[in-house]
């Protein structure tokens, strides 16, 4: 169902500087600026695999735009997202977190493009325990916040919920409120049969909420899209804020003033 990326996506220039990454923007100068040129583009197509299951990762990637899911993958091959990145962060915490493998697969959800970085320049760079460790600690704790809420999400709430918290979390790292998605990838996503996601959203597009049609969704109401929405949601949304709103030492702030903020 998923192919894995190619040379070609990785030879082409990304359309954004590295600093669009807030992760990347965030970094301190003088850590900045030893990774800078090792950092390679690389194109993020829609539906490719990033790493799978198992895979012994060489690279970590930091997306400038576009959505990565985090899917765990069962035996019978039937999977469901724990987790997603964008702008936000990076996709290879366990890189640095004591592993050179991970269960999950990392599949592109919304095309875009991002840098990668070879495993050994980072992890030296972590090994220092400076402010770049601090920093990456931060954004995995968020992501472990984002993971936890999604499995409560999944085992308490409707679909319907967990699907306007999906969408909001989706549109939150996006430069515009349109998704390219279909019912089965977002069926996938959740873990749930393709019936319960049509009939989601079905009652989110008559409640003039969203758009759907032909793969694409669009968010028309997000304030009325909160108001559906489970706790979750905001308890994801706030504690991310809180952990990356965070700015270590030495930050250099003329990188970062002009960016806009993944997470709005």
């Amino acid at each position: 169902m998923y192919r894995n990326l190619s040379a070609a996506a990785i030879s082409r220039a990304a359309p954004h500087p590295p600093t669009q990454n807030q992760l990347l923007a965030a970094m301190p100068a003088s850590d900045y600026e030893r990774l800078a040129p090792h950092l390679e583009p690389v194109e993020l197509p829609l539906g490719c695999a990033v790493y799978e299951s198992g895979d012994r990762m060489g690279h970590v990637f930091f997306p400038t735009e576009g959505i990565v899911s985090l899917l765990y993958v069962l035996d019978n091959g039937a999977s469901a997202e724990i987790a997603i990145t964008g702008n936000e962060g990076l996709v290879g915490i366990s890189m640095f977190m004591g592993g050179d493998s991970t269960p999950s697969r990392a599949v592109v959800q919304s095309a875009g493009h991002a840098y990668r970085l070879r495993t050994r320049f980072l992890k030296r760079e972590f090994e220092l325990a400076g402010n770049l460790q601090h920093l990456l600690l931060r954004y995995t704790q968020a992501l472990l916040t984002q993971m936890a809420q999604t499995a409560v999400c999944n085992r308490h709430h409707t679909v319907e919920q967990q699907l306007c918290r999906w969408l909001l979390l989706s549109v939150d790292r996006l430069a515009s409120d349109e998704l390219q998605m279909t019912q089965e990838l977002i069926a996938n996503m959740l873990g749930v049969r393709r019936e319960g996601v049509t009939e989601a959203a079905g009652i989110l597009k008559d409640a003039g909420l969203i758009q759907y049609q032909r793969g694409h969704i669009t968010v028309l109401d997000r304030p009325g899209l909160e108001q559906q929405v489970c706790e979750c949601y905001a308890v994801v949304k706030r504690e991310t804020d809180r952990l990356l709103s965070w700015k270590p030492e030495g930050a250099d702030s003329g990188r970062t003033a002009g960016r806009a903020d993944a997470l709005r």
